[in-house]
């Protein structure tokens, strides 16, 4: 699959027809698909972003190896706009799976006028509206880090940039994602709720371009750089100037007593190498790294705190094609996540770091047997933790030993992923993953099958049926309920179990018209061995011992989940909405009793909507509604020599006011071409002003005559409407 040019095209969608009957295929990183087809009329259809649909017919009688090649868009040679029609927004793949390319979503809003990935994946069934101040994902009832974030096969462990409010990753490095809220393919692990593939661009450049950004908060630029015809590079960096902006609107807002001198920053970079050894072999090598800062100062309490995190992963992988229809994948990588909090009050100084650093191994091969498609593969990881290193100074008497020890792991997995056709309208997607985890003294042999069977009743209608287990053996401790990273992660060990899941699910895919498709979806998923660690940042005694401290718990979740998708003409976009229930239970919570868990938000409804005014002006808005998160308010107060006391009855026993929000974004075009673009952004968060608070406060006092204890709730807003500008670039 190449381009008049020469170039090859990765990722492009590929159906064929054939006796009235549809396949799907998809061009690896080599610009190779195969597909196995009955005798007979095959009609082949090639789209991909910024191509014409290309169509050929043939008469397939024996195995036939054929070259495409797409051409540009004519009219994106003119200076003149995009008129791509048949774009698809979301794509919806088999079982719990979808994909998109975030350029081809430009247009919803956003605070930094570049497409958000992780809110782009909150506007889609089965995930949670995580809320303000919270970058994290919660899916079908799952807790945060029970979601695998893969940036070209590697592992992200930091998740987000402060309070989640500003894009992670650069969406203009990034081609494609794919999202698996099941994580039903056997090669991915270690994870009990959804996996997300972060796929970089891989085309190798002919010539130099330039795309960037550049708004009141941050910019960013991304070069692709021809190093010769078969070999070239792609560099991303981005910077934030948000301390010049926001932390003098913090200063100025009468409302925000909390805060009087904060500073933040963050940056961020990617860089992909890639090089056509051969024909047949493909050598890419992927980088990512990520750094925040974050300083807080408040005199009034004698307080100093400053926090840093960061990421950084690199990986090397080598693609070859053996044969026709053998590609073999071998990649290695190292990835590092660390965090630093560093606080000075009064006469006390405290210390709380951090850090997990994986090296990995992953050798694949897909290939075929009598026709039926393969992907098999190993893969190896050492992981390298350290949960919390705690260090004090003028606190006698604080020295835990376990807190401040390394944890080291090994795991190595065997996995394999079938496709077989069962029938003329049945096919299976049959995997098995082989996991064997060793850490101490503690030791873990799991099997865990996943299988989805997809019905297709005919050409606009089709069901699905899974069933998946996962085994997870990383742990991310959450101390906050807010979106500041002082969470850690802790491995399987003596004293701490590994979790487990399973999870049932079916749906529907249909397409009701030429303009729109719908999606029906239902899950169950029960967990085991679930932890909990409810004493904050950490805990100061002179007997603490972190396994001590975490709780050991189940849960279970389920619910209905429903997407309704208009993909063409002018006005496009989507409404998803989720029904469901999650709940725990564990011994030493609530006592014993079964209650509510914490993101177990009972409606999730988004509403997305694009239109394209003219050649000239397209304007985006999103409508979020989901109910409130749960917490745990004390249910009645009393006084004991003047020091209020609180009483406590169900655990989660409250819940946050219902989260409302309404975004809005303009896109004005000056030029947009195949190789120029140029346009400005205006975008709002919170266009209505919505106050969405991220905890609520209990201050308890008495009255003047001391008969009664008042209780006055006070709910902490982090911020109302903000508005952005940028300005958007390609040449």
């Amino acid at each position: 699959m190449r381009t008049v040019e020469n170039e090859s095209l990765i990722g492009v969608n590929i159906s064929f027809e054939t006796n009235n009957k549809y396949y799907y295929s998809t061009s690896d990183t080599l610009s190779h698909f195969v597909q196995n087809l009955p005798v007979g009329l095959v009609k082949i259809t090639v789209n991909h972003f910024g191509y014409i649909e290309k169509s050929i017919s043939f008469d397939c009688r024996r195995d036939t190896i054929i070259t495409i090649e797409l051409e540009n868009d004519s009219s994106l040679l003119k200076e003149v706009l995009i008129a791509n029609n048949k774009k698809t927004v979301i794509t919806n793949l088999s079982g719990s799976k979808l994909s998109f390319n975030p350029k081809e979503l430009s247009t919803v809003p956003t605070i930094l006028g570049t497409t958000d990935i992780v809110k782009i994946l909150q506007l889609t069934p089965g995930v949670q509206n995580s809320g303000d101040a919270n970058g994290y994902l919660y899916v079908r009832g799952g807790d945060p880090g029970h979601n695998s974030m893969l940036y070209d096969g590697t592992p992200i462990y930091g998740m987000s940039h402060l309070l989640g409010v500003f894009p992670f990753y650069n969406t203009d490095h990034i081609q494609d994602v794919e999202f698996d809220k099941s994580s039903s393919n056997s090669k991915y692990g270690g994870r009990l709720s959804s996996t997300t593939l972060l796929i970089p661009n891989k085309k190798i450049p002919s010539e130099l371009t330039v795309d960037g950004n550049i708004g009141l908060l941050a910019s960013q630029v991304t070069l692709g750089i021809p190093i010769s015809e078969k070999t070239g590079i792609r560099i991303s960096g981005r910077k934030t100037y948000i301390d010049e902006i926001v932390a003098p609107l913090l200063k100025s807002d009468p409302n925000n007593e909390d805060v009087q001198d904060m500073k933040y920053g963050f940056s961020d970079a990617n860089l992909t190498f890639i090089t056509e050894i051969s024909k047949n072999n493909l050598l890419t090598v992927s980088a990512f790294s990520s750094a925040d800062k974050l300083k807080i100062k408040d005199s009034d309490l004698a307080l100093n705190a400053n926090l840093k995190w960061s990421n950084f992963n690199v990986s090397p992988t080598l693609v070859s094609k053996l044969s026709p229809d053998v590609t073999m994948t071998n990649a290695i990588y190292y990835t590092r996540y660390t965090n630093e909090l560093k606080m000075e009050q009064s006469t006390i100084q405290m210390g709380v770091s951090s850090f997990v650093e994986d090296f990995g191994f992953t050798n694949s091969i897909t290939h075929s047997i009598k026709g039926i498609p393969f992907e098999s593969g190993l893969q190896y990881v050492y992981h390298n933790l350290q949960p919390q290193k705690i260090e004090i100074e003028n606190f006698s008497g604080v020295n835990n030993s376990r807190q401040n020890g390394l944890i080291t792991a090994n795991e190595l997995a065997i996995f394999t992923t079938t496709k077989p056709k069962l029938g003329d309208n049945l096919i299976a997607e049959l995997g098995l993953r082989v996991n064997y985890y060793n850490s101490g003294s503690k030791s873990f042999l799991h099997f865990q099958p996943r299988a989805i069977l997809n019905y297709y009743m005919h050409k606009n209608l089709s069901f699905y049926a899974s069933y998946n287990r996962q085994n997870q053996y990383l742990n991310l401790i959450t101390t906050s309920s807010v979106g500041i990273p002082t969470d850690f992660w802790i491995a399987s060990t003596d004293g701490i179990p590994a979790q487990s899941s399973n999870e049932f699910a079916l749906g529907s895919n249909q397409t009701i018209s030429k303009n729109f498709t719908s999606s029906f979806g239902a899950f169950y998923r029960s967990m085991k061995h679930l932890l909990e660690y409810p004493y904050g940042v950490t805990q100061f005694n002179e007997i603490s011992m972190l396994k001590n401290d975490l709780l050991e718990g189940n849960g279970k979740a389920y619910g209905l989940e429903f997407m309704l998708k208009k993909s063409s003409g002018k006005f496009k976009g989507w409404i998803s909405y989720t029904l469901s229930w999650s709940d725990r239970s564990f011994d030493k919570l609530n006592n014993g009793n079964t209650y509510y868990a914490k993101y177990d938000r009972r409606h999730n409804l988004a509403l997305v909507g694009t239109y394209d005014l003219n050649s000239k002006w397209n304007f985006g808005v999103t409508q979020i509604f989901s109910s409130g998160n749960r917490f745990t308010m004390p249910t009645s107060w009393y006084f004991v020599n003047n020091n209020p006391v609180k009483e406590y009855s169900e655990y989660n026993n409250a819940q946050m006011p219902n989260y409302i929000r309404t975004d809005f974004s303009v896109n004005y075009y000056f030029v947009k071409t195949a190789k120029k673009e140029s346009a400005l952004n205006f975008s709002i968060y919170n266009t209505f002003n919505v106050e969405n608070p991220i905890y609520v406060v209990i201050n308890v006092l008495m009255n003047d005559d001391k008969s009664n204890v008042i209780v006055k709730p006070e709910k902490k807003v982090l911020y109302r409407i903000l508005p952005s500008i940028s300005w958007r670039f390609k040449f």
